[in-house]
């Protein structure tokens, strides 16, 4: 199976290997080899929406193999489920985790909430190598917590505490993430339904 992934988030990719391998005989890519690539700007309006620019703007090159766009991102409610389709640029165009992690934590104390119920929430298109579309979400709950904590994974993972849990998802680590995370269920979801081809 060649299977490209729309993006250029290390993070990311690194997870897909460990979501992706117990896929037989798998080729994965990325959107970072090929040299004339120009990804478009994730201007939708919706998760979906920009999953789908992702992938179908890698699918324009990569026409006869298999190509995965995903969009995810955090919801707090109490900021009106924001960062949202945001949650990559939150604190600017450029961004790094570290700022957006900071410009979170800083707008939840200008807005002081008792509710920081929060969720990680991924969609996921898929289109098969004859152009049909797949799409597939998958959802984590949890909390944010006031003060980063762990080492591990990337982006809002050291502020949030999935529910059931007193860690962080920087604390638990991959492991756990390949297991429970928005980004896992998605992919499951996805795995489940290339069995069915096979």
């Amino acid at each position: 199976m060649e299977l490209w992934i729309a993006t250029g988030n290390k993070g990311k990719l690194s997870e897909f290997r460990v979501l992706l391998n117990e896929v037989v005989d798998l080729q994965l890519h990325h959107q970072g080899e090929i040299a004339s690539f120009t990804p478009r700007p994730e201007d939708g309006k919706t998760f979906l929406d920009n999953a789908r620019i992702k992938a179908k703007t890698l699918r324009a090159v990569k026409n006869n193999a298999w190509v995965l766009g995903e969009d995810a991102g955090l919801e707090v409610e109490g900021l009106n489920n924001l960062p949202g389709i945001h949650s990559a640029r939150y604190a600017g165009p450029k961004a790094s985790d570290s700022e957006n992690v900071a410009k979170l934590l800083k707008m939840i104390t200008l807005k002081p909430m008792a509710n920081k119920n929060a969720r990680f929430v991924c969609t996921t298109v898929v289109y098969t190598p004859t152009g049909e579309e797949w799409i597939f979400t998958g959802e984590l709950k949890g909390t944010i917590i006031s003060k980063p904590a762990g080492l591990h994974g990337f982006g809002y993972d050291p502020v949030f505490v999935p529910e059931g849990q007193t860690q962080t998802l920087a604390e638990l680590g991959s492991g756990y993430k390949a297991q429970h995370s928005h980004r896992a269920q998605a992919v499951k979801q996805f795995l489940e339904r290339y069995k069915t081809t096979l």
